[in-house]
């Protein structure tokens, strides 16, 4: 099982987050730079992860070259993971638990589960609310929640064809995941407040742009045959 962790500029969180990953589930690790101009390729550098750079700036950038750079020797799980260290890397066998149990794609539901107050703001508790809305208005399915900590087994995902370079990646993945017929599933995780500021709902144009990008995802595959 290998674990995806995209990052930029997350020198602070990123070794929180290497250190409360459960190793006896975790075969590798991969940690995609996205660009950072802090110190970020450098603290990863003293972290027991494979390092890999994505200059080409967006979320699905990243966590595309991770999954470019696991092709020649694929697990049979991916974890995706974010850096900022909101999610609870200890929390991961609950996702693996599904996966093994027959799922292709579980997702961690924030909304499911327990959040330390101030955690999810509410420009995102509402963004995400509408996304989901509209998934199952247009794909008659009721996912509670959009966010990244997600486990996926190596063979759904090579189904998924994935191609989103933005903050569209997660959304993509849960749409692909119900037009190919996958078997998906939800799971409760804990969410705390992330280290540092977020680069997407911390600040206002962030949040209009992560939007827009997610909403038209959602309408692109509506409409696409």
């Amino acid at each position: 099982m290998a674990v995806i962790i995209p990052v930029f500029n997350e020198r602070e969180s990123l070794p929180l987050v290497v250190a409360d990953i459960p190793r006896d589930r975790v075969d590798e690790i991969i940690v995609v730079d996205n660009g950072s101009t802090d110190e970020t390729a450098r603290v990863a550098k003293d972290l027991p992860v494979r390092l890999v750079r994505e200059d080409r700036r967006g979320y699905g950038s990243a966590c595309l070259a991770g999954i470019a750079a696991i092709e020649a020797s694929p697990p049979d799980v991916v974890v995706f993971l974010d850096g900022d260290y909101s999610d609870h890397p200890e929390e991961m066998p609950r996702l693996l638990d599904a996966i093994e149990g027959g799922c292709d794609l579980v997702i961690g539901s924030r909304v499911l589960g327990s959040r330390e107050p101030g955690a999810l703001l509410p420009q995102a508790r509402f963004g995400n609310a509408l996304a989901c809305s509209l998934i199952r208005l247009l794909y008659g399915h009721s996912y509670t929640d959009l966010g990244p900590f997600r486990a996926v087994a190596w063979d759904a995902l090579r189904r998924l064809r994935m191609e989103d370079r933005t903050f569209g990646w997660t959304v993509e993945m849960q749409i692909k995941a119900l037009r190919t017929a996958l078997v998906v599933a939800e799971t409760p995780v804990s969410y705390r407040r992330r280290v540092g500021v977020s680069k997407i709902t911390g600040t206002f144009s962030g949040t209009i742009r992560a939007g827009a990008r997610i909403l038209w995802t959602i309408a692109r595959y509506a409409v696409r045959p």
